[in-house]
């Protein structure tokens, strides 16, 4: 089969690898219907996350089951499936938590021995754990299928930083960040029921987008001039939830600077860069929570595919460009030199 694998910064290829099988008995194989380039492979992409030569690369993909290993009872060939980010065996005690990423027996999409997303087929390990069962009839309906494609991740992960920053109905919320999460976390605040959204960004595509999803205020400001205007527009107060969507120095320093006393940020930027931008001092005396962290996506999938599959919530605008699968490298540049926003990969 082909799938996308990298050799080194800013070196993505499309090649042919062995085809994904099953290896244990919990295994199931998945042909990939619809993937995507998520901003966190940008870090590898840049080389500021280490991979080894050819290994896979990708995380969100869904599918229909092509086959199953014989321990797998609640999946059968022809089932459409979405995956999380990670696998996990449902049963440990962290996932009875619902916490799935700290799973026991997980693992995480692309790492090594393991296939990647961004191919033609994967092996799932763990498959009645991890995947999740789709309506057969969205194979049909391409808009649908692409904002069911966000639950995979961006989308709980959005979900997740607002949990953690406490929002609730009549909140106001801050999002740092304008990226598919970011923008993923403002449709989740609205989605909580937040009375005001500030969305922190300054390109005008997104801002746009964040405003379709529920934003009522746009910062186009960095640094202490973002604090300044985000203060003015509450009062001098800062907001109730922060949603940090980066992961730079800069970025949580801002969403810690802008957090009304008393109020919480929900952190999922993945953490990059010199300093976590941290006062502890700053944040006990102004008692400032923080809670966040990757994403239990597993945990969140099917009340949020409830509210997509009923139309209350649509995350498919965060897509922006598709490409085929040869057509993969391409995508890689175009989200890295910012021209698009999130990359579609139709196999």
């Amino acid at each position: 089969m082909r799938a996308t694998v990298i050799h080194a910064p800013h070196d993505i290829r499309v090649e042919e690898v062995p085809d994904a099988a099953i290896q244990r008995p919990e295994d199931a194989v998945v042909r990939v219907l619809r993937a995507c380039i998520c901003g966190s492979d940008l870090w590898a992409y840049r080389g500021e996350a280490q991979r080894q030569p050819g290994q896979r690369i990708g995380h969100e993909f869904l599918g229909v089951v092509e086959e199953t290993g014989p321990a797998v009872s609640g999946l059968r060939a022809g089932d459409l499936v979405v995956a999380p980010f990670m696998w996990s065996d449902g049963t440990c005690e962290y996932c009875k938590e619902g916490l799935y990423t700290s799973c026991d027996h997980g693992g995480f999409w692309g790492s090594v021995g393991h296939d990647g997303g961004q191919g033609e087929a994967v092996r799932v390990p763990h498959a009645d754990g991890t995947l999740v069962k789709l309506p057969a009839e969205a194979v049909s309906d391409d808009h649908l299928l692409t904002g069911l494609l966000a639950l995979s991740d961006v989308m709980g992960t959005g979900h997740h930083a607002a949990l953690g920053a406490g929002v609730r109905p009549g909140s106001t919320v801050a999002v740092v960040g304008d990226g598919a999460v970011g923008l993923c976390g403002v449709l989740a605040a609205k989605r909580l029921g937040a009375e005001r959204i500030i969305a922190l960004g300054r390109h005008t595509v997104r801002t746009d987008i964040a405003r379709l999803f529920g934003a009522t205020d746009v910062v186009a400001e960095r640094g202490e001039a973002a604090e300044a205007a985000v203060r003015e527009l509450t009062g001098g107060r800062g907001a109730h939830c922060v949603i940090e969507a980066v992961g730079t120095e800069q970025s949580m320093r801002t969403a810690v600077n802008i957090t009304r006393d008393g109020g919480a940020v929900g952190y999922v930027g993945v953490p990059h860069g010199s300093g976590t931008g941290l006062d502890l001092g700053v944040m006990f005396d102004r008692n400032i929570t923080l809670r966040g962290g990757v994403a239990p996506v597993r945990a969140y999938i099917p009340e949020l595919l409830e509210d997509v599959l009923s139309g209350v919530i649509d995350p498919a605008p965060v897509f922006d460009r598709a490409v085929s699968l040869d057509e993969v490298p391409d995508g890689y540049r175009a989200m890295d030199d910012r021209s698009a926003l999130k990359v579609l990969i139709k196999p």
